[in-house]
């Protein structure tokens, strides 16, 4: 797969090309680029899709500590280097956090945002202790074990699905336990921009599984409720983290109709 070489990173990332309106997609905590299959081939040759592996997952490394905001900035330089001006944003979870971020740093490139299971605020103590807990058992030596099915089942819930996720990392666990905790101060430091959604002024939909135990319904709809253009929410009935991978027959469709629209 190419990779641009930009910001100091090296960006691993897939485009269709075409001449179509791009949409630029940015996978979750723990994910990579292939999570979104399912979305990309639901939209044809009608668009081009950008996919990329963010700091510290999938094949692109983290060299340090970086912020959400860095990974906006990654996000808006991997569109330089493809000679795109504007893009719409989809992200999951902490591809949303990146693309919120973008919507405010860089108005002027991001022409609309799809989020699923994202949100604008931070977690809760309880929350916090929780993920320090199982980023400690992720760069330890121990096997995944009983974390790794819970994370699994807290982000995908389909079982079949999450064995091979759960392989996956513990492949890439084994390769650099470091970049793990850059990428868990992102997730753990991350700032609340609840107050500035305000600003956001490109159209914003939403996705969110009625299941997530990770991302509450009310944390979607607050983001829908503080944009100028909230374009409104879609629920997922039975979907975890990441309904896109589990659902796409419910996700794709407003998806595509969404993007028709703009």
């Amino acid at each position: 797969m190419p990779v641009a070489e930009v910001n100091g990173q090296s960006i691993n990332y897939a485009d269709t090309g075409g001449d179509g309106p791009a949409v630029l997609f940015s996978h979750g905590f723990l994910m990579d680029h292939t999570m979104f299959d399912a979305q990309v081939a639901a939209l044809g040759d009608g668009y081009r899709c950008i996919r990329w592996d963010e700091r510290g997952f999938g094949q692109t490394p983290a060299t340090g500590p970086f912020t959400y905001w860095d990974s906006a900035d990654d996000a808006v330089a991997l569109l330089d280097h493809l000679g795109i001006d504007q893009a719409i944003f989809v992200g999951m979870s902490q591809g949303g956090f990146l693309s919120l971020r973008a919507a405010l740093a860089h108005p002027d490139r991001v022409r609309a945002l799809v989020l699923v299971d994202s949100q604008a605020g931070v977690d809760d103590a309880e929350t916090l202790a929780g993920y320090q807990g199982m980023i400690a058992h992720w760069t330890s030596q121990e096997p995944l074990g009983e974390v790794g099915q819970f994370v699994a089942g807290l982000i995908i819930g389909d079982p079949e699905l999450s064995a091979t996720w759960i392989e996956t990392w513990e492949t890439r666990r084994a390769e650099n336990r470091e970049q793990m905790n850059f990428a868990a101060g992102a997730l753990l430091e991350r700032d609340d921009i609840t107050g500035r959604l305000g600003e956001i002024s490109c159209p914003v939909f939403s996705f969110h599984g009625e299941a997530d135990m990770a991302i509450s319904m009310e944390r979607a709809q607050m983001v829908q409720n503080g944009v100028a253009d909230g374009r409104g929410l879609v629920p997922v009935p039975s979907g975890a983290h990441a309904p896109n991978m589990t659902h796409p027959e419910v996700v794709n469709p407003p998806l595509v109709e969404f993007l028709a629209s703009l």
